[in-house]
């Protein structure tokens, strides 16, 4: 999450259609209700209602406990305000909750997870969230990192997945947070601008390996929980890595949000022939964000930008110039598009067909 922004500015203007394309149906597009399955609208705007009813689109809209980002510190005001734009959009926004790990020490810590999860799941959210603090920045007392497969959440993994809700999982960050700034790279401007993310400057923590092995572990101790894998489950750098982990772990599998970027500097075929492969596997996603604060009108513009610029990518063997560079579309097949965009989370996130 957020370290998306500056690539779409760039992508805006490079790849924006014409002000009339994001208005009328184009050949070549979608003839099918596409999900974008990892999405963040916390603004009940109207706007957005008709761009979701116009582009026949639902999304998945997340919650997420980030205490460095403006608006995210908290889960309760965030869980309320995607009940209302759920409402309001007329079930096209379906929602997934999250919790606070911050006091994992104290007693009855998991006990009233379960509680707030269990209302939240009562509210009509189908899935749960947690998020890279774990792993990446929460010690204990006695100074051991928080990891992901630590015991104090096997019973609230155990009643997710009792409860047929599915689990998001962003662990860990790009590879570029483990490294100096790179202005080529697409997450430079966010690990510029947050430098508490930036592991590079705190060697003192977990290695990204270490954080993936332990996440792996909490997928095979959890078989029966489906888990989605946020942002290519931070496996951005190669396919190959992903590709792992599906053929070892059943129940798990990956997002594309904000990291589309990624995908397009790995060589096209290998790429396409992954998508090929592992068709059941891969949910679309964009991280996209709409804050109370933002400019209803403008966020839709970057919106429809993004998802222009992602079905000419996923469906089409045009050229799209990013970054300096021109990648060719991967033309997937339409049996596959359809399985990114819409058949995937259908699947995997139980509930996302709720009635509009």
């Amino acid at each position: 999450m957020k370290d998306r922004l500056p690539v779409i500015v760039c992508l805006l203007m490079v790849c924006s259609p014409p002000a009339a394309t994001a208005q009328e149906p184009k050949a070549g597009q979608p003839m099918f209700e596409r999900i974008d399955a990892h999405a963040h609208v916390f603004q009940a705007a109207p706007q957005v209602y008709e761009m979701l009813q116009r582009l026949d689109l639902r999304i998945v809209n997340i919650c997420v406990v980030d205490k460095y980002e403006r608006g995210y510190e908290e889960a309760d005001p965030q869980h309320a305000k995607a009940l209302e734009v759920f409402r309001g959009s007329r079930g096209r926004t379906l929602w997934c909750s999250t919790f606070d790990p911050q006091d994992w020490e104290s007693p009855g810590f998991a006990e009233r997870v379960i509680v707030e999860l269990n209302k939240t799941f009562q509210d009509g959210a189908i899935a749960a969230k947690i998020y890279k603090s774990i792993g990446m920045e929460l010690k204990s007392k006695a100074g051991r990192y928080l990891m992901p497969d630590d015991p104090v959440f096997d019973p609230i993994l155990e009643f997710i997945a009792a409860r047929n809700k599915t689990l998001y999982a962003h662990i860990a960050e790009p590879s570029a947070a483990w490294r100096p700034l790179d202005p080529s790279s697409p997450h430079y401007s966010y690990y510029k601008a947050n430098p508490d993310w930036h592991m590079y400057l705190h060697p003192e923590r977990p290695s990204k390996e270490a954080i993936l092995a332990a996440r792996d572990h909490m997928v095979a101790r959890h078989p029966k929980l489906r888990v989605v894998g946020c942002h290519l489950g931070s496996m951005e750098d190669d396919v190959d890595e992903i590709a792992k982990r599906f053929d070892l772990y059943p129940t798990f599998v990956v997002d594309t949000a904000a990291r589309v970027p990624d995908l397009m500097r790995q060589p096209r075929e290998k790429v396409r022939m992954f998508l090929i492969k592992y068709q059941d596997r891969v949910l679309y996603a964009t991280d996209l964000v709409m804050m109370p604060w933002d400019n209803p009108e403008e966020a839709v513009k970057q919106w429809e930008a993004e998802y222009a610029r992602d079905w000419k990518y996923f469906a089409t063997d045009e050229a799209i110039t990013y970054s300096g560079h021109t990648i060719g579309g991967l033309a997937l097949p339409k049996s596959v598009l359809r399985k990114l965009y819409h058949d995937n989370a259908v699947r995997w996130v139980p509930g996302i067909l709720g009635a509009k």
